[in-house]
């Protein structure tokens, strides 16, 4: 090894040449004595503490053989000699060399031991030395004497025969070796050193292993199988427990002897030690056979350990087997129901799967159809909407322009005709279009002429119109709207509109007719909705059919206006008659179904915001024709379409919204009413009065047009409008300017047919609406006018005057102005009051 110590396995190769040199023998060579005199001796340098160690077990050592010594002679005095001699032995070696190996000095024993076995003792001598081995006492150290003694009481046992294992008493004796030059306490090093002192004869389990040849069968293998002897033991009861079979008949050698061995491996087998099955046989039966593997080997039990078979057991046993396979039986036969009716389940199951599997997966086919239908769709959509909202937008711009066309004519035929008529007309009035660049004010005349010239060739157009048509004695002058275009510019505005028409034609040229006709992607969706109804509403496609049919609607829309007289409804179009009856099937509706609401949906978002366009943009409020059309159509919205149209909805408020600017602009803009002396306005036939009176009956039907909207717009807002902003400022100043009589009662006539009857329904009291305090004090005047006028004249005017006088108390009766009504009849002493009022 690495120290240099002899390594424990080598000790018996050391013992041989040691025991060949002892040998007498002739040396062949002189120079013998010279190799033992040069041959070096190896010792091994001890540290201190091991000299004091070994000092220590020395003295220990000497005192132990001197109590044996006096032992020994007390109990056989003759024989003195070997122990003496052993003494004397080993004093010698430790005198020659205090640090020598234990190995050595008990090699030498061993030597001496033998040159002891060739002298000849006597048994009894022996016996009474070996006697002495039983005085050591529990925990002693043995001497070299003691050791030497038990080896020989151990030898004489082999010879003999009767041989005891060592570990059989291990409480009496101890062999405890002496190990000077080791100083580690290390097990599997003391193992390893150990020497063997006997030879170990082979086992029974060994003899066994040769005796059936099976290899590797060494001292490892049975170890090892010792090992697994309980758990072996355990397993065998188990499975003699669980199979219910009796015991296995354990076959054993016949030979066996050593009753040692006998008890130690009667209870086990031999197979269960080397993997060899087991033969079983079952009590009273005839004809058990071994059954064996090309490995196994039959073994007889012994006879002592077989149970008496009778016919009492074997039948008790058949019994008890008996009962147990039917138990078993009835078990399985449980088992075996429960197993057929879970099979009839499983296949009813399977079959109802199978069944409903055909449904889904045509469901799955379907959605997946729609899912690629859908994105198709707003594929198409994302191109063809930028190109339907350009279209749109030039639409309306092409209206826009025709409409501001026709105001600005207007605006500037009244201020023509005001600067021509005007007395306070000066530079800046009459060329108002002149710069700080000076230019030329007959190029500036010239194009009044022209306006003048094309504004008198459309009014006698339509004078002579209404000639043919016997309107003429009813109409007034400023009634009609002058919106007659010309020739060029109803040309280029035609010509436009085809072009813009043309190229909406053109959107979806490309494109198949699934995708853009409103009746292929209504049929999609109805098919989706009817097969399978669950998944079509938990993908909300009520609420998104109308934004999908949104851009297709407003396509067709392009051209729809409905202030023109030759406007189709678009209830009777095909998109409102294709959807009209979407979503309504036979079967009970659900309340929450939003494709109830498909088409107001529709109208919210398609109809209203088109409205309010066309409202801010294209609406003329001095047209009653204009205006009745759009009232109508919001009307119809209202009544007809209730939740989409109403205060709260947003796009109903920005309609609202637009109609209210759009009116208070022409306010601002449009409404002009001229200021001449009573004396011009004398002579009827002048231009200052013809324009006067057609400044006034314009704001009249203003007046007019602004009232339509009662029950559209709010009563605040209406009156503001109305009476506020036209009224009191424009109208009022021109009562004043007119001249007192049947004149001044037509007009206030006509201004009071305009008001809505409902507000004065509900009035109570003697007072009318604030608003219209101013209006009834001018009434009063002209009563006191008319009254004073008519004093010093002929009985006829008076009588004319009396009655126009009775007049206005029933036009203020009619506003609900009685106080008013009240106080001009008391004043002018007229009895008829009461019947005045009532006849209202």
């Amino acid at each position: 090894q690495g120290n240099g110590l002899p390594g424990p396995g080598r000790a018996k190769e050391r013992k041989r040449p040691r025991e060949s040199r002892e040998a007498p023998r002739a040396s062949l060579l002189s120079f013998q004595d010279e190799e033992e005199e040069t041959e070096e001796v190896f010792k091994v340098k001890k540290s201190s503490y091991s000299k004091k160690i070994v000092k220590q077990l020395k003295k220990e050592y000497k005192e132990d053989l001197e109590k044996s010594k006096v032992r020994t002679e007390a109990n056989s005095p003759t024989d003195v000699e070997p122990p003496l001699e052993k003494a004397g032995l080993i004093k010698d070696v430790s005198q020659e060399d205090g640090t020598a190996n234990s190995e050595q000095g008990e090699e030498e024993m061993e030597v001496e031991s033998e040159k002891e076995e060739e002298k000849p003792k006597a048994g009894g001598a022996f016996s009474s030395a070996l006697s002495s081995l039983n005085v050591l006492r529990p925990g002693e150290i043995p001497d070299a004497a003691f050791i030497h003694a038990a080896r020989k009481k151990r030898q004489m046992a082999r010879e003999l025969g009767d041989f005891t294992p060592v570990d059989s008493e291990p409480g009496k004796s101890r062999l405890v070796r002496e190990d000077e030059n080791d100083a580690s306490d290390d097990e599997e090093d003391d193992e390893k050193r150990r020497i063997v002192f006997t030879v170990k004869e082979k086992s029974q389990r060994q003899k066994i292993a040769e005796e059936i040849g099976i290899e590797g069968s060494d001292d490892e293998a049975l170890g090892a199988g010792e090992q697994d002897e309980e758990l072996s033991r355990w397993e065998q009861e188990q499975i003699r427990k669980g199979i219910n079979i009796p015991q296995a008949c354990i076959r054993q050698p016949a030979e066996v002897n050593n009753l040692y061995y006998q008890n130690t491996y009667q209870t086990l087998s031999y197979g269960s030690s080397y993997g060899i099955p087991y033969t079983y046989a079952a009590y009273g039966s005839s004809e058990a056979k071994s059954q064996k593997t090309d490995n196994t080997v039959p073994f007889k039990t012994p006879s002592n350990e077989m149970t008496p078979v009778t016919i009492d057991l074997v039948k008790k046993q058949l019994k008890d087997r008996l009962d147990s396979m039917k138990e078993l039986h009835k078990a399985n036969r449980q088992q075996y129901e429960k197993h057929q009716e879970s099979r009839e389940d499983s296949t009813k199951a399977i079959e109802r799967l199978e069944g409903s599997s055909g449904g889904i997966g045509e469901q799955y086919k379907f959605l997946q159809e729609m899912r690629g239908y859908v994105q198709d769709l707003l594929e198409c959509f994302s191109e063809k909407v930028p190109l339907i909202n350009e279209l749109e937008s030039a639409m309306h711009q092409l209206y826009k322009q025709r409409a501001s066309r026709l105001v600005q004519r207007r605006q500037d035929d009244i201020k023509d005709e005001s600067s021509e008529f005007s007395s306070h007309s000066n530079k800046a009035l009459m060329a108002p279009n002149l710069d700080s660049f000076g230019r030329d004010r007959a190029l500036y005349q010239e194009q009044v002429k022209r306006r003048t010239a094309e504004r008198e060739a459309r009014r006698a157009r339509r004078r002579q119109a209404r000639e043919q048509t016997g309107k003429m004695a009813d109409h007034l002058e400023g009634l009609s709207s002058d919106d007659e275009e010309t020739s060029t510019d109803i040309t280029n505005f035609n010509m436009e509109r085809d072009r813009i028409l043309k190229e909406s034609s053109k959107v979806f040229e490309d494109v198949l007719e699934s995708f853009y006709s409103i009746d292929c992607i209504k049929s999609q969706f109805e098919a989706w909705r009817s097969k399978y109804f669950a998944s079509y509403k938990d993908a909300y496609i009520g609420l998104c059919l109308p934004k999908l049919f949104n851009p297709l609607i407003r396509l067709q829309l392009l051209i729809w206006t409905p202030l023109e007289g030759k406007c189709r409804d678009f209830e009777t179009m095909l998109w409102f008659e294709s959807l009209l009856f979407y979503g309504c099937e036979e079967q009970e509706q659900e309340k929450d179904d939003a494709d109830i609401s498909l088409l107001p949906t529709i109208v919210e978002r398609v109809i209203l915001p088109k409205l309010t366009v066309i409202s801010e943009n294209i609406w003329d409020p001095f047209s009653t024709t204009q205006t009745s059309r759009m009232v109508a159509m919001v009307q119809k919205l209202v009544d007809g379409y209730p939740s989409v149209v109403n205060a709260e909805n947003k796009n109903t408020q920005m309609l609202l919204k637009a109609l209210l600017l759009r009116m208070r602009r022409t306010l601002d803009d449009d409404v002009f009413m001229p200021l001449y002396p009573k004396n011009i306005l004398e002579n009827k036939n002048s231009g200052p009065y013809l324009f006067f009176q057609r400044q006034f009956w314009s704001s009249v039907k203003l007046l007019g047009n602004f009232l339509q909207w009662y029950g559209i717009l709010s009563n605040k807002t209406l009156q503001e409008l109305s009476i506020d902003g036209l009224l009191n400022r424009y109208i009022l100043m021109a009562f004043q300017n007119s001249e007192y009589g049947d004149d001044s009662i037509k007009k206030a006539q006509s201004v009071i047919a305009c008001f809505p009857k409902q507000w004065f329904a509900n009035l109570k009291g003697d007072k009318t609406i604030s608003q219209l305090e101013n209006f009834c004090r001018y009434l009063v005047h002209l009563a006191d006018t008319i009254y004073r006028n008519s004093i010093g004249c002929s009985d006829v005017e008076k009588r004319n005057a009396r009655e126009n006088i009775k007049q206005i108390i029933k036009l203020l009766a009619s506003m609900r102005a009685l106080d008013h009504a009240v106080a001009v009849a008391n004043d002018h002493n007229v009895k008829e009051l009461k019947i005045l009022i009532e006849g209202k």
